[in-house]
């Protein structure tokens, strides 16, 4: 079984995927769910990276992305 707890943020993927599927009304296999938990562990790891990565104080965000509009 995958690591699935995230120490840096105590993020717990089996608790998340477990909350989200009761959430979302969705049933999730028992042979697919160390699977989903494995991809959610993943997913808040690079999240985490993304988060965590210095940005200087003269970058600018991008417009919010709105499809059909014009930028």
């Amino acid at each position: 079984m995958p690591h699935t707890t995230f120490a840096r943020n105590n993020f717990h993927a089996e608790s998340h995927v477990d909350l989200m599927a009761a959430a979302l009304g969705l049933t999730i296999a028992p042979d697919d769910r160390a699977g989903v938990v494995a991809n959610m562990a993943r997913t808040a790891e690079l999240a985490q990276l993304v988060a965590e990565f210095p940005l200087d104080d003269h970058v600018e965000l991008a417009p919010t992305f709105r499809p059909g509009e014009d930028a």
